[in-house]
């Protein structure tokens, strides 16, 4: 049996269920075929664009704390830079059990408005013999106009340091 047949008009077609072109199941995609894909393509880029932007707002989060940080550390240092002899005739004592606190901008690079941070600081008596304090700085920041959020550092200090 021969596929191919000759029509009146010398023309070759072929023979059998698929000689007037494709039936109805071998068409193209349905709508709801298309559909579904779209929705599988659009959720995926959703999920990437959120876990951008997520990613995004974690690393700027991130450098706002280490800047924080940085301030806390460099209160707890002018601290500890001041004057304390107790064995010194007159005695001098720079560092009294005090609380003060100070405005500070953070060190970050970005343009726009800068982000300002308030370093909290608290001296206290651990032990008068041996002679003992506590420097305890909270350095209070804001991100994004949410909450407040606290980076603190705690040191001892002795009179011969």
């Amino acid at each position: 049996m021969s596929l191919c047949r000759k029509s009146r008009l010398g023309e070759v077609r072929l023979a059998g269920p698929n000689r007037h072109g494709p039936s109805r199941t071998e068409s193209a995609f349905t709508v709801v075929e298309v559909v579904i894909a779209i929705a599988i393509v659009t959720l995926g880029f959703a999920g990437i664009l959120s876990c951008y932007t997520i990613s995004a707002q974690r690393a700027e989060w991130t450098g706002q704390s280490f800047a924080a940080q940085s301030l806390a550390s460099q209160g707890a240092e002018q601290v500890r830079a001041a004057k304390w002899d107790p064995q010194a005739w007159p005695v001098v004592d720079e560092l009294p059990p005090t609380n003060f606190s100070t405005v500070e901008q953070m060190d970050i690079p970005r343009s726009g408005r800068p982000v300002y941070a308030t370093n909290y600081i608290a001296i206290t008596d651990i032990s008068t013999n041996p002679p003992l304090r506590q420097i305890r700085v909270d350095c209070a920041w804001m991100f994004a106009s949410r909450r407040p959020f606290t980076n603190t550092m705690i040191t001892f200090r002795a009179p011969d340091q």
